[in-house]
């Protein structure tokens, strides 16, 4: 048993829970503000949120339920993190960019934007989800290199069985 093992089964559910709350805030405000605006990088935000509310409960699943699948490897979740971690950051960064752009000289009231306060919210909803994302994906590459060290390499389970 790893000495990391306990805090890997409490972390886990916790960190991925914040993960999918937040993944659904968004999706809420994502889908509004799709609807009212035909943006792509709302459209990729709307894409972001639905990847997660996907991809991020199967992972919590076989974390649960079969801690030697492929899906609940150390590999695994480090590719779904990365993938997840570069989609917000590249989300997160074209709302950002968009909203305190060169464009709206730094604020998107200024312009009397409908919809403004949504927008901002949805920018510090995805800077959050991104945030959370850097947390797992740093302690899960942490968790690889302990377990690559240990000999169990990255195909192993995120605890011992």
């Amino acid at each position: 048993m790893s000495r990391y093992d306990v805090h890997v089964r409490r972390a886990h559910p916790i960190t991925f829970g914040l993960i999918l709350l937040f993944a659904v805030i968004l999706l809420g405000l994502t889908a509004f503000l799709v609807s009212v605006f035909n943006s792509a990088r709302l459209n990729f935000l709307l894409f972001c949120s639905v990847w997660t509310l996907v991809f991020a409960p199967i992972f919590l699943a076989f974390f649960y339920t079969a801690p030697g699948h492929l899906f609940a490897s150390v590999g695994s979740h480090w590719v779904f993190l990365f993938l997840t971690w570069v989609f917000w950051l590249a989300g997160a960064a074209a709302l950002s960019d968009i909203l305190d752009g060169p464009f709206s000289s730094g604020s998107c009231s200024r312009f009397s934007i409908p919809h403004c306060s949504t927008l901002r919210a949805t920018e510090a909803f995805a800077w959050i989800e991104w945030i959370l994302l850097t947390w797992a994906f740093f302690a899960v590459t942490f968790l690889g290199v302990h377990h690559i060290r240990g000999g169990r390499g990255y195909r192993g389970p995120m605890y011992d069985v």
